[in-house]
């Protein structure tokens, strides 16, 4: 670890254990603004060539090789596996005292890490609002996209400040709220994404072969009347 170095530049070395859809995009995203990817960890083929292709270059490795290396550690595994890994990773003393712990489950906020707290690591929770593809158009998304921050009080203004460089806005969720904001982030995913793979297959069950084209303008526009009055849930025609 080089925390006076750290401290004179403000660049960090990130590892990246996962190679999903959502680790390499924020690794890209911080490599953009100046941060060092140290490493990021792959086991299948697709990861390996996810990796590969978001952050060319970078060294694939194992787990404990990333954490190692690493200033900064983003975790951007499924929830599932959150818990067992930080666990694992404590009982085999890979944490690190000083090194920055993030992880981008939304359902969990630092608890999950209290295992590397207790090593002296330095807990955060961040998830980026958004659905990822895990290519480069993440990157511009981003952009226009908020990220949940949890942490320790003195610790929030990294976290933010780590959200702003990815280029996205940071808004912080108390520890306790995060269930609540996971169940959200569930809700309209999962709501979104039936809805428009319902009104997609009844169009081109008629023969329309761009329905999904034909209804992206709908469906953005739909969204974002929504958005802008959430207080009144129903379109005006079904008013009484």
């Amino acid at each position: 670890m080089t925390g006076g170095n750290r401290q004179q530049s403000g660049r960090l070395g990130v590892g990246i254990i996962g190679a999903g859809r959502v680790g390499p995009v924020l690794g890209a995203a911080l490599a953009g603004a100046g941060h060092a990817i140290v490493g990021i960890s792959a086991i299948s083929e697709e990861s390996r060539d996810r990796a590969e292709a978001m952050l060319p270059g970078v060294p694939i490795l194992e787990i404990p090789a990333v954490v190692e290396r690493s200033e900064l550690v983003i975790l951007a595994v499924p929830e599932g596996e959150l818990a067992e890994l930080v666990a694992g990773l404590a009982a085999t003393g890979t944490w690190q005292p000083g090194q920055l712990v993030l992880h981008t489950a939304a359902r969990f906020g630092i608890s999950v890490l209290a295992p590397a707290l207790a090593a002296g690591a330095i807990p955060l929770a961040v998830h980026p609002a958004m659905a990822f593809t895990g290519t480069s158009i993440d990157l511009a998304r981003l952009r226009e996209a908020f990220c949940a921050v949890t942490a320790p009080a003195p610790v929030q203004p990294i976290g933010q400040a780590l959200v702003v460089e990815m280029g996205a806005e940071p808004v912080l969720v108390a520890e306790e709220d995060r269930p609540v904001y996971a169940e959200a982030i569930d809700i309209a995913t999962s709501f979104s994404a039936a809805i428009v793979a319902q009104a997609t297959g009844l169009l081109e069950g008629i023969g329309m072969e761009a329905a999904g084209p034909v209804l992206a303008p709908l469906v953005r526009s739909a969204v974002e009347n929504a958005l802008a009055a959430p207080s009144h849930p129903f379109p005006e025609e079904f008013d009484g």
